[in-house]
């Protein structure tokens, strides 16, 4: 494994005040019927994940532990094509019902958009942060 698609803490919202400053400024979201996503510039080199997954959106732990599981594995994977920001993941009361592979495709499509929008962010505002390696 290469150490680009490592996913060590440093790629991690760990603090709640990590958490709160995307809830309160995030820049733009991404909305997909099972998830979205909140994006803030970080300033950093890397992109960092955070995820929200609620018992009352999810209620099974096994359920709940799939999704981070699916999740990290999908960010781990395309963390060098994403801009230099914190993404939140929250789960939606869909997101059970939905099968694995449908997920995986919708996690996919997500990354690109977020891609995207970044881009036309940073071209559109050259001071705001959102950029790309």
């Amino acid at each position: 494994m290469t150490e680009s698609h490592c996913f060590p803490p440093t790629l991690r919202l760990l603090r709640p005040s990590e958490f709160k400053a995307v809830f309160d400024s995030a820049a733009f979201k991404i909305g997909e019927s099972q998830f979205l996503l909140l994006v803030r510039p970080n300033g950093m080199n890397h992109p960092r994940l955070g995820l929200v997954i609620a018992k009352k959106k999810v209620r099974r732990s096994v359920d709940r532990n799939r999704i981070k599981r699916t999740v990290r594995e999908s960010f781990r994977l395309h963390q060098t094509e994403l801009p230099h920001a914190d993404v939140i993941f929250m789960a939606r009361q869909d997101i059970v019902a939905v099968p694995a592979e449908v997920f995986r495709q919708a996690l996919k499509q997500a990354w690109k958009r977020l891609q995207r929008k970044a881009e036309k962010s940073v071209n559109a505002n050259p001071g705001s942060g959102v950029a790309k390696t």
